[in-house]
This record gives C-alpha cells, structure tokens and sequence, in this order.
C-alpha cells in the first residue's frame, strides 16, 4: 500500500507533525515518521530524498522551523510531491522565516506550502493527492468534506436558537 513520508527537522516538531499523522490515520493511510534535519543529518537527507520513492512512499510532508531548508532540501532530491509545514520554532520571527524559505522555492523545485503549523492540512492535501489515483481513498476525502459541512450546518442551527 502507498505511504505517506512524514519527516521533520527535529523532536520539538513532533506536536505540529501529529496533526498531519492523525489525519492521515482517520483516513487508513500508513505513515512513515522520521527525524531528519538538513542541517545536522545532511547524509541523512541525502538518502531519504533520493530513496523515498523506492519504500512506496507517494507524498512527503516536510516540517520544519526557522530557517527551514528541510522541505526545499527534500524536493531538489526528490521526484515526489513535497508538501512543506512551517512550523513556528521558539527562535523564530514570529514563524515568518520558516513560511519565506519554504515558500520562495526557485523554479524547478517546487514545494506545496501550508500555513504556519498547518500540518493538518498537509495531511489533508497528501491523502487528496493519493486520493486522485486511488477510488477508496477518495470516497474517504468526500466524507470527510461533508462531514465539515454538516458541523458548520449544525453550529448554524445552533445559533439560530
């Protein structure tokens, strides 16, 4: 079965990250989690960017904080769709570094950027990626969708009372 990479820079974006890895476990989709930084593994991210494909990971999701080379890194070795987190570090510029170097990616290397700490919804966009080839997965995405419709719908009526 096709998985989702989920790696990040460090232990301190494990709590961002678990957004992402609990979205992904609603919707059946395995996982695999690892620690690599750009800065002090960069052997590490070497062979996970040139190898992931070859584990049947479809999708990476990259997090990382501050000056966040981690999801960039990860693209430039990759032939899969990288999905960068920035992730709000407590040295950072109020998480706009971390939003900048994953977003302002040179032409050729492209990385989907979600909000500041927005893992959930890199999670979402990787499981609509595999979503595209595969029909089970899909039918979990549009539930899902409905599922936040019917809650908006439900607080409506709740404040019409």
């Amino acid at each position: 079965m096709s998985k989702i990479g989920i790696i990040m820079g460090s232990t301190s974006d494990l709590p961002v990250m678990q957004e992402a890895i609990d979205i992904l476990a609603s919707f059946g989709i395995e996982t695999e989690v690892d620690i690599v930084s750009a800065h002090r593994t960069p052997d590490k991210l070497f062979d996970y960017g040139k190898n992931a494909h070859h584990r049947d990971i479809k999708v990476i999701i990259a997090g990382a904080g501050g000056a966040a080379h981690l999801p960039g890194m990860i693209a430039s070795l990759s032939p899969l769709p990288v999905i960068g987190v920035p992730v709000k570090s407590s040295n950072s510029i109020d998480g706009w570094d971390s939003v900048l170097s994953i977003l302002q990616m040179p032409g050729g290397v492209p990385v989907a950027t979600v909000a500041l700490n927005g893992a959930k919804n890199a999670g979402i966009l990787a499981a609509q990626i595999l979503g595209s080839a595969n029909s089970e997965i899909l039918e979990k995405i549009v539930a899902y969708k409905e599922s936040l419709k019917q809650k908006v719908l439900e607080g409506a009526k709740e404040i019409k009372k």
